[in-house]
């Protein structure tokens, strides 16, 4: 049994004037009186009871001597009143943003309890500011759509900017939950090596080993399901100059695709800057940047080293047992080698499926 948390927020607040008001009418004080009392200015008092002047800590106190109502309750309703003005304020605000709002997958992210359930439009706006972290349309931009600059991927990038930024955030959110060590490149290339021997597992479990090696490299593994209408693979950054992360969406949940995209991802986090956003669209078949061809071919390279891989491309002989047994021969998953096949245009897309690992993610199996 769960138990919900309910916050009262009503749509009023009364401000301290109008409370002060009504104990000077309860004591048949005139305001000049009360003045001369607080020894404060008949302005000043004034422009209290009209809302235009806030009760300071020096006037609270004032009040609490002549009218022997506690400091602190008149600053509390002080913060009140304008707590509540400044939300008045941010509703009128947040319904010029609506536009900017329905440009997320608002419904997807409340299915994955990254955001609350929301009864209003306006009420979204606050949810995704929220979710992203920032506090205006405008810091949203400097950090996610200005930031593009930063972004390193193919030319024929199709992914909206929007959908970009919420699956980034998805899976910054999750790698800031994972405690890892401070970033250590032998070490790192030490877990690669183990995690290449992973892949000839046929287990799912194996990932959880995998981001159990990439922590205690100072890499976060985030595996972060792909939001719908995107063509995202996978994604390389860094969280802060000691933790890097590894971002994979597995959208074809098929192991070669996996694999690749990590090892490819890998090598950003070891061959490129720590300023850059290293992301992958689609199956990497479009003519790609400097950065990302070095990184296609270093995962290539050490998923199965050129040389082997040129003499057993050259054979011609692709039957399910030939490439079972250069996997084994590798130490790899056969999927690799299928996955790399087709993609060099070796076989066909439909050949050889049989010897990929088909993955499923836990909700879909739950569901």
């Amino acid at each position: 049994m769960t138990t919900s948390t309910y916050y009262y927020e009503p749509d009023y607040a009364v401000s301290p004037g109008q409370i002060l008001e009504e104990h000077l009418e309860v004591r048949e004080i005139s305001q000049a009186e009360f003045a001369r009392r607080c020894d404060r200015s008949p302005k000043l008092i004034s422009e209290i009871i009209a809302g235009k002047a806030p009760v300071e800590p020096r006037t609270a106190l004032q009040f609490e001597k002549v009218l022997g109502m506690d400091a602190g309750i008149w600053l509390g309703i002080e913060a009140d009143y304008q707590l509540h003005q400044e939300r008045e304020v941010e509703k009128r605000r947040n319904t010029e943003w609506l536009a900017w709002s329905k440009n997320f997958p608002i419904a997807e992210l409340v299915r994955r309890g990254a955001i609350k359930e929301l009864t209003s439009a306006t009420e979204n706006v606050n949810a995704l500011l929220g979710f992203f972290g920032v506090a205006s349309v405008a810091s949203w931009e400097r950090k996610y759509a200005r930031a593009q600059v930063a972004y390193r991927h193919s030319p024929s990038f199709k992914s909206s900017v929007f959908a970009l930024a919420t699956w980034l955030r998805l899976g910054e959110l999750e790698a800031e939950q994972i405690e890892c060590a401070i970033y250590n490149e032998a070490t790192f290339k030490q877990a690669l090596h183990r995690i290449r021997e992973l892949t000839a597992a046929q287990y799912v479990e194996v990932l959880s080993e995998a981001e159990e090696l990439c922590a205690k490299s100072g890499v976060a593994l985030a595996i972060v399901k792909p939001l719908p209408k995107t063509a995202l693979s996978g994604a390389a950054r860094w969280l802060t100059s000691h933790k890097a992360v590894i971002q994979l969406s597995v959208r074809h949940l098929r192991d070669d695709q996996l694999w690749f995209s990590f090892f490819h991802e890998a090598a950003h986090i070891l061959l490129h800057g720590k300023k850059l956003v290293f992301i992958r669209e689609g199956n990497g078949k479009t003519p790609d940047a400097d950065e990302e061809a070095e990184s296609n071919q270093w995962a290539s390279d050490f998923l199965v080293p050129r040389g082997d891989w040129d003499r057993f491309a050259t054979s011609s002989e692709f039957s399910p047992h030939a490439v079972r047994r250069f996997a084994q021969e590798q130490g790899i998953a056969p999927g690799i080698v299928v996955g790399r096949l087709q993609h060099e245009g070796k076989i066909n897309w439909n050949q050889l499926n049989d010897l990929k690992l088909h993955l499923k993610w836990k909700s879909d199996v739950s569901g």
